[in-house]
Order: C-alpha cells, then structure tokens, then sequence
C-alpha cells in the first residue's frame, strides 16, 4: 500500500516546489531598491554595505526573513524586508544568487 502512495505523493511534491520556483528575472526587477546600497548587481562598491552576489541563495533568504521577525538586527534592513512577500524573498536571493560575486584568487 505505502508503495503504491509514495510515486503520487513526490509527483505532487516535485510539482508544488516547481510551480512556485524562484525566477531570476522577477527578482531583478525587484532589486532596483536594493542598488541604492548593494549595488545594481550587489556588488556593492561601499565597504559599510554587503556584497550580495554570489552569495549562498539559502542564507540570503534566510537572512531576509530573519529581517522581518526581527531577530536579525537592523533598522534599515528591517524596514526594507518588511513588506517582501515570500515569492519576493526568494526571486531576490535566486538573482544575487546568480551574480558574480568576489573572485579570490589563489
């Protein structure tokens, strides 16, 4: 019986997580406020104000949402996070996801 549940139940798994996947494109356009501080593509030219790209798509989201409740610190950051929804706070970390942060060389 378990057998028979478990195909039908990760197809519909598969199917949620792709339906509300982040897009790249959509946190772009929703990076426009970020720029003023991080930068056009979050590489931010000002050492007071984080690189975001390259970074870790997870620990931007997570940072984000840390933001709204409040249990990560910042006046500013707070105010900005606050009205993201989470479909936001996922395009935004899939777009600095995707930029080319920092190249260390070796």
């Amino acid at each position: 019986m378990i057998k028979y549940l478990t195909t039908p139940v990760i197809s519909m798994l598969v199917l949620m997580s792709s339906a509300q996947a982040a897009d790249i494109a959509r946190g772009k356009a929703k990076s426009v406020t970020c720029a003023a501080c991080h930068g056009v593509d979050g590489n931010s030219a000002v050492p007071t104000f984080p690189r975001l790209a390259g970074q870790n798509e997870d620990y931007l989201a997570h940072s984000l949402r840390a933001y709204q409740k409040g249990t990560r610190k910042n006046d500013i950051m707070k105010g900005m996070a606050a009205a993201l929804t989470p479909a936001d706070i996922e395009d935004l970390a899939a777009y600095f996801g995707s930029q080319q942060g920092l190249i260390v060389k070796k």
